[in-house]
């Protein structure tokens, strides 16, 4: 079932389970993996699996829990209340940086399929990045990939710290009323809410990094962002459930491959559609091409994602950051 769950409650459950003597074989079975937003068409590879029974057909017993933004996954794999985030590649060298240690082993996307929103008033003054000064900028939540991306595209168009300010908004719903609201004149979401701006016209597309080809012209090479990240501690001591978890999402991948937007939109679950199932198979259409087919980083995709944060993070700059250590493909080069 999924659900979502307060960070508290996820401590009082890590302890309650840490000294529960559960038999080994359930407890290598049980795998809880949280997702930064699971009715984002970006996230949407493990939901599909787990509705497609890939996680079953692997042995696996896998609880899927939903979570605002990706910083709040990636709190609660540091805490160790899940084994494994649904999120994107860069929390894995900004935590390397950090002195954490996290491995991606399956990535889903070579695109980040955000989206730069521009709020129709603002648009009035505002027709490129450069004009975003004064403004304030909606993301899922500070330290999340949306603000990375955002502090980037920003200082690339010669912006600095001071110039705009960055509100942490989440996603779907609250995002469109800030939006509404004038709290936020820009901001970085994803399809379906995307598109559900712009037909109501709201909003208007500013950056669009749904494709690859985008992507590389925005942020100047591939940029792998949605992927299934464990830690690197974890990983040394479940090698047969990381790969169990590889085979099944690299099967799905491949189904998304093979499958069209129609298709993959029918095995969703329905509130994901948000009242309008032919506007949710457009965004999946137009978005579709971010997917990997196998599973793979994309060649050069660590560097690109590296220079990005190098640009304006603190956090990593100055910092010895050791790429291949971020990421594996030995599981996804052995899935079946």
């Amino acid at each position: 079932m999924n659900k979502i769950r307060p960070a508290l409650l996820f401590g009082i459950v890590t302890v309650v389970a840490a000294t529960a003597a559960a038999p080994a074989a359930q407890a290598a079975d049980k795998i809880s993996i949280i997702v930064g937003g699971m009715e984002k068409q970006i996230y949407l590879p493990p939901v599909l699996c787990e509705k497609l029974g890939f996680f079953k057909e692997q042995g696996l017993d896998v609880d899927l829990i939903n979570s605002r933004a990706g910083v709040e996954a990636e709190n609660e794999l540091l805490a160790g209340a899940v084994q494994g985030v649904v999120g994107f590649y860069d929390h894995t060298i900004d935590l390397q940086a950090k002195g954490k240690s996290i491995t991606a082993i399956v990535q889903f996307s070579q695109a980040p399929g955000e989206v730069e929103m521009l709020s129709t008033k603002a648009a009035e003054t505002v027709k490129a990045p450069a004009d975003l000064k004064g403004t304030t900028l909606g993301v899922t939540g500070l330290g999340s990939s949306t603000d990375f991306l955002t502090r980037f595209i920003v200082a690339r168009a010669g912006l600095k710290a001071g110039d705009y300010s960055l509100l942490p908004v989440g996603a779907g719903n609250t995002f469109i009323a800030a939006m509404k609201q004038d709290q936020i004149q820009a901001g970085m979401t994803t399809e379906p809410t995307v598109s559900q701006l712009v037909k109501r016209g709201e909003a208007k597309v500013m950056i669009d990094l749904r494709t690859p080809e985008k992507t590389m012209e925005a942020l100047g090479g591939p940029y792998p962002a949605a992927s299934f990240y464990v830690q690197s501690a974890w990983l040394d001591g479940h090698k047969d459930e990381a790969q169990k978890l590889a085979n099944a999402l690299v099967k799905t991948l491949h189904w998304i491959h093979d499958h069209s937007a129609v298709e993959i939109a029918d095995q969703m679950p329905k509130d994901y559609y948000v009242g309008d199932k032919a506007l949710y198979v457009q965004g999946l259409a137009d978005g579709k091409a971010m997917f990997t087919a196998d599973g793979r980083m994309p060649a050069n995709g660590p560097e690109t994602v590296l220079k990005v944060l190098q640009s304006f993070s603190k956090n990593v700059q100055g910092k010895s950051v050791d790429l291949a250590k971020t990421y594996s493909t030995s599981f996804v080069d052995a899935a079946k």
